[in-house]
């Protein structure tokens, strides 16, 4: 078991520039989409991505909202994946919340934008590996 989970995993995510999220698509093949990396994060619980909402994922999260992060250290060759559900946020307050300044680049019409959302994934399985070994647990 890891010692310190929440420093430790933490430390590794914040570190990375770069989230994979994975869905399974219409046909039920998992697809793999790079993202910049969570606006916002509870723990290894709860994240939050920003999406448009135009997008396949959050078509395919619409229908089936399981969902997979996973995060690489290339450096130390530690990696962690978070299996959870997907929900697509659409509430002002959160889109408000979860808006940067320069992200008028991709969503024109600024923080209203019809195709801007957020992807809320609330994690429940986690499998970190380290030093050849996998440790797998459940978050509650």
């Amino acid at each position: 078991m890891i010692r310190l989970p929440e420093k430790t995993l933490g430390t590794l995510i914040d570190k990375c520039s770069i989230a994979q999220l994975c869905y399974l698509d219409k046909d039920g093949f998992p697809v793999t989409r790079a993202m910049l990396k969570p606006r916002e994060r509870h723990g290894f619980r709860e994240f939050f991505f920003t999406t448009n909402t135009s997008s396949e994922k959050v078509n395919a999260f619409r229908n089936n909202p399981k969902a997979s992060i996973y995060f690489v250290d290339r450096r130390f060759f530690r990696r962690v994946s978070l299996a959870g559900i997907a929900e697509i946020l659409e509430d002002a307050a959160t889109k408000e919340r979860i808006w940067r300044e320069g992200d008028e680049q991709y969503y024109s019409q600024g923080v209203t934008d019809p195709d801007y959302c957020v992807i809320k994934v609330t994690v429940q399985k986690v499998r970190y590996y380290s030093n050849f070994k996998s440790t797998e647990f459940s978050v509650r």
